[in-house]
């Protein structure tokens, strides 16, 4: 298992960044979150998990140990995969996850695009005794002030990806503004929908 990779950040992407160790560049797999605080050129450690499919071998990134243990526990969940576990990453961090397993808030869980009621269930009957509780401050929280909301994520990954933030602010508005047309974002869509058009308003 590759744990963990530190060095120069060659590229980034709405939904991954290129890091250089030891001459090869890896192609990490990551939240907006953790994309929002790299930058093109300069160091870089992330920690790793290195998911094996029969086809492919996909290593996803996280900004400390912990967010890739809940990653790794959430995929223990039946019907959750490393897609789905890094969606619920994009939308909670992972006290918050830990508390809406212990508390059973599965409105909390299905807030992430994938996630019905079922499905929320499922997760809270298999995690329930796997992550514990919640270690940080996210115990006492409200939920609107636990995890960043869905744009101000998509900000800092544009402001991440070398755009000002009055040119993230300009597309956000601009997005926001066309939900009667085809490029319209409903208010559950993901983090990474978003993104993508924002990053289509900027680039015209």
């Amino acid at each position: 298992m590759i744990a963990s990779v530190r060095g120069r950040v060659a590229a980034v992407t709405p939904t991954a960044a290129v890091v250089e160790v030891g001459g090869v560049g890896m192609l990490v797999q990551c939240t907006p979150a953790t994309l929002a605080h790299l930058r093109t050129g300069e160091e870089a450690s992330l920690a790793t998990s290195l998911v094996v499919r029969e086809q492919e071998l996909t290593l996803y990134g996280f900004a400390d140990a912990d967010e890739r243990e809940v990653f790794e526990a959430l995929q223990t969940a039946a019907g959750v995969g490393p897609r789905l576990a890094q969606a619920v990453l994009a939308v909670h961090p992972p006290d918050e996850v830990r508390r809406a397993v212990a508390t059973e808030d599965l409105a909390a869980l299905t807030l992430v695009p994938g996630i019905g009621r079922k499905g929320a269930q499922r997760i809270v009957l298999d995690l329930k005794d796997r992550l514990g509780p919640p270690v940080g401050a996210a115990v006492a929280a409200s939920p609107s002030k636990r995890a960043p909301g869905r744009d101000e994520q998509v900000h800092g990954a544009l402001v991440g990806l070398g755009y000002s933030a009055r040119e993230a602010d300009e597309a956000l508005a601009l997005v926001a503004a066309a939900k009667d047309d085809e490029t319209a974002t409903a208010d559950g869509e993901e983090v990474s929908v978003v993104l993508r058009h924002a990053l289509a308003v900027l680039r015209k």
